[in-house]
């Protein structure tokens, strides 16, 4: 039976860690259960002492396993790790489990906005503003407190800062790259054929008031 390798500096070398092969993927959900975020299959084997193959292979072992037992959660790979998530098969009654209130939203106005950064990242408030129509100075702050856009430096004619979508943004919509976002791009106006004067030195819209806080759950 292969024994699992000690990853520790300072163990010695013939010393292993003492988790048997047949708990390997017990010792996997352990820790995916606990996770607040996607585990990459490097951290994982060396959580648990074994090989980053085999890890990976128990890995896919449990999604499959998952999906053969019908499971009302599956393991999924996003991110740029692994995760569990409720089968949307279900999603109806987690739906009606957590009641209007029970957690905060994106408001409408807010999912507009980060779809214009997700597809046009990356852009400055300006030119979301300029798509968009109106002021999202309100929007832009509620979705950086978020962790879902993130500062991505400046540019370099204009020195405004630059913002792109986070890698928590993949991770609630589950997905592993921006390279799967639906074909939605083409729809948007390309920033050449904006009003120079909008994005280059008119201020955005003013506000018009305080934006309501925001549908995607928050964790």
């Amino acid at each position: 039976m292969t024994q699992p390798r000690d990853t520790r500096p300072d163990a010695a070398p013939d010393e292993a860690l003492d988790v048997p092969l047949s708990e390997l993927r017990p010792a996997l959900e352990a820790l995916l259960m606990v996770a607040d975020q996607p585990l990459d299959t490097t951290s994982l084997a060396a959580a648990v002492g074994y090989p980053t193959t085999e890890v990976a292979e128990a890995l896919g072992g449990l999604a499959d396993e998952y999906d053969e037992q019908r499971r009302g959660f599956e393991l999924r790979s996003v991110a740029g790790g692994w995760r569990f998530y409720t089968r949307e098969a279900h999603a109806h009654v987690v739906e009606r489990f957590l009641i209007d209130g029970q957690q905060a939203r994106l408001t409408q106005a807010a999912l507009e906005t980060l779809a214009v950064v997700a597809y046009s990242q990356p852009v400055s408030r300006a030119r979301v503003s300029a798509v968009r129509g109106v002021n999202v100075d309100g929007v832009m702050r509620t979705l950086l407190a978020r962790g879902l856009v993130e500062e991505a430096g400046q540019d370099p004619t204009s020195g405004a800062h630059l913002y792109r979508t986070s890698t928590y943004f993949l991770e609630r919509i589950g997905i592993e790259s921006l390279d799967e976002l639906p074909e939605l791009a083409p729809y948007l106006p390309e920033m050449a054929d904006l009003d120079d004067d909008v994005l280059g030195g008119a201020p955005p819209p003013p506000s018009t008031g305080p934006t309501p806080d925001e549908t995607l759950p928050e964790q």
